[in-house]
C-alpha cells in the first residue's frame, strides 16, 4: 500500500527543496549545445524559479499566521534580501556605470541610485541581470493584502486563476501589453506565488493526500515535463514564453510533491548538503552568473566542468557573503 503524501513534509524539507531549486537554476544558466540529449531537460531547470516562489508563498503564510505587525512582517522579509542585494548591486552597477559607454543599465546617477536601491532598470527596460530580486520584493509587498483578503473571504483564493488570465493579457491584450509587456517574466510568475500562499494553510495544517493520488501526481509531472522539454527542444523562439511558464505551474507543484517523497528516503548527509545550498540560495543567485560564471565561460571547458567549477566557487563565495550579512544583521534590531 502506498503511503499518503504528507503536505507538512514540504515545510519539513523546505531548505532542501530550496537547495534543489537553486541547483536547477544554476545548471539552467550554463550554456549547453542544443545537440546534447540533455538539452531540453537542462533548459527546464528554469522551473527552479517557480519552486522558489511556491515555497516562498508557503513560508509567508506560516509567518502571517503568527499575526505579526505589518512593520515587523516587512522588516523580516526585506532584512533577508536587502543587505546582500545592496552590496552585490553596488559591485555590479557602479563598475558598469563607470566602465560602460552610456552607463550600462544606468543612464545617469539617479538611475544608478535607483538600480542599487530597487533594481529600477528591471521595471524600466526589463534588465534581467538580477530580475528575481525586484520581482520577489514586489510580491512581498502585496502579499499581506492578499493574505488578509483570503482570510476574510476564502473564495478569493481563485485570484490565482485570475493571475493566469492576467499573464495572457500581458502578452496579448494591447493596452496591458503596451503598459507592462516588457516585464512579462514578473506577471507570469504571480500565479505560482499565489498558489503557494493558498497551499500554506494546507501545509501548516498537516493535511495529506491519499497514497493513491501519487499516480495522479506522477501523471501531471510526466505530462508537464514532456511538454516543457518539447517547448525547449522544438519550439524555443516560436512561442511567447509565458505559455511555458503556465505549464511550469503543474510541473512545480507535482515535482515538489514527488521530491518530498524522495527526500524522506534520502541519506541525511545529502539532505544536509541540499539544506546548506538552500540556506545560501539568495547569495548564490546574486553571485553565480555575474561574478563567477562570467569568468569561467570564456575558457570553454564544456558543460559539466563549467557547471562543477561554477557551483563550487559560487558556494564558497555565497557562504562568505552569507556570513558577512549575518554579522551585519546581528547589529540591527531584531524587531521594529
Amino acid at each position: 500500500m502506498i503511503k499518503a503524501i504528507n503536505l507538512s513534509d514540504i515545510s519539513r524539507y523546505r531548505s532542501e527543496l530550496m537547495g534543489l531549486a537553486m541547483i536547477f537554476v544554476m545548471l539552467f544558466h550554463v550554456w549547453m549545445p542544443k545537440s546534447n540529449p540533455m538539452y531540453g531537460f537542462v533548459r527546464c531547470g528554469n522551473v527552479g524559479v517557480d519552486m522558489f516562489l511556491f515555497l516562498s508563498g508557503i513560508g509567508l503564510w506560516y509567518a502571517w499566521s503568527k499575526k505579526p505587525t505589518l512593520k515587523n512582517f516587512f522588516w523580516r522579509r526585506y532584512i533577508r534580501i536587502y543587505p546582500a542585494w545592496i552590496l552585490m548591486a553596488c559591485l555590479y552597477y557602479i563598475p558598469a556605470f563607470i566602465n560602460t559607454p552610456g552607463g550600462g543599465y544606468s543612464r545617469n546617477v539617479p538611475d544608478l541610485v535607483a538600480n542599487i536601491l530597487i533594481n529600477w532598470s528591471f521595471w524600466r527596460i526589463d534588465d534581467l541581470t538580477f530580475w528575481f530580486i525586484p520581482a520577489i520584493m514586489m510580491m512581498y509587498t502585496f502579499a499581506p493584502a492578499y493574505m488578509k483578503l483570503i482570510e476574510k473571504h476564502p473564495e478569493y483564493r481563485w485570484l490565482a486563476v485570475a493571475a493566469m488570465v492576467l499573464a495572457v493579457m500581458v502578452q496579448y491584450y494591447p493596452p496591458v501589453h503596451k503598459a507592462v509587456g516588457h516585464v512579462e517574466i514578473f506577471f507570469s510568475r504571480i500565479p505560482i506565488f499565489l498558489i503557494g500562499i493558498n497551499c500554506g494553510a494546507l501545509v501548516k495544517g498537516g493535511r495529506s493526500l491519499d497514497g493513491s493520488s501519487l499516480w495522479l501526481v506522477l501523471l501531471i509531472f510526466v505530462m508537464s515535463l514532456a511538454m516543457c522539454v518539447e517547448f525547449e527542444e522544438s519550439w524555443r523562439g516560436r512561442f511567447p514564453l509565458f505559455l511555458e511558464r503556465m505549464v511550469y505551474i503543474p510541473l512545480t507543484v507535482s515535482m515538489i510533491l514527488l521530491l518530498v517523497k524522495l527526500l524522506c528516503h534520502t541519506p541525511a548527509i545529502i539532505c544536509r548538503a541540499l539544506a546548506f545550498v538552500g540556506t545560501v540560495s539568495l547569495e548564490l543567485y546574486l553571485i553565480h552568473i555575474q561574478f563567477v560564471m562570467k569568468y569561467i565561460t570564456p575558457y570553454k571547458l564544456g558543460y559539466c566542468l563549467t557547471a562543477l567549477i561554477m557551483i563550487a566557487v559560487s558556494l564558497v563565495l555565497a557562504w562568505l557573503l552569507h556570513r558577512l550579512v549575518s554579522f551585519v544583521i546581528g547589529f540591527l534590531p531584531k524587531n521594529i
